[in-house]
């Protein structure tokens, strides 16, 4: 996928600055698909400069314009075009997952505070994600099918950092029982 239809997606659920845009990567997307705010804005200039957005300057008392993008049809087009082109599954590159393969040709001890750490970072993203679903979804009975699809991808999120934590959980289990630590629960 290449960030000009994350962007596009973005745009089509509710035009925006770039600084807006770049805020809903940090919030939501970006957690699907990350790009730096300079990517984004380079990304945004080539494509207004190919016609795929449309930009509208708006006036703001004491701060500088702001410009609003939306997209143009040969944007919609675009991403219609690629939403019928076939995904391939994607492959996980996991380097946490190699260095305990290779905890077996050192301490498998060592490698307890880093996986404690990778857990602490998914429990937070868990913890953003449900309450961002509290949030934003409240009574699924209400929801229009944009919604619902977001919804529908949030879930795959929530479900994804649960199972990371049940496999971190065990990993942390196999390490203190290989390397001697008594056990510690979550």
């Amino acid at each position: 996928m290449a960030l000009e239809h994350a962007i596009l997606v973005s745009l089509l659920e509710q035009p925006g600055s770039g600084y807006e845009l770049a805020r809903r990567f940090d919030r939501s997307i970006g957690y699907f698909w990350t790009a730096s705010h300079q990517q984004i804005y380079r990304v945004l200039g080539r494509m207004e400069r190919d016609g795929w957005i449309e930009v509208r300057e708006v006036r703001q008392d004491g701060r500088p314009d702001k410009k609003v993008y939306s997209v143009a049809a040969p944007g919609r087009s675009a991403l219609s075009a690629w939403l019928a082109e076939p995904v391939e599954p994607e492959s996980v590159r996991h380097s946490l997952a190699v260095k305990i393969r290779g905890a077996a040709f050192g301490d498998p001890a060592g490698l307890i505070a880093e996986t404690e750490r990778h857990r602490a970072v998914h429990a937070e993203r868990l913890a953003h994600y449900l309450a961002g679903e509290r949030r934003d979804f409240p009574d699924s009975a209400l929801l229009d099918a944009g919604q619902e699809l977001q919804h529908v991808v949030l879930r795959g999120g929530i479900a994804y950092e649960r199972m990371t934590l049940a496999w971190l959980d065990d990993v942390l289990a196999t390490l203190r029982r290989l390397g001697g630590a008594d056990p510690d629960t979550h």
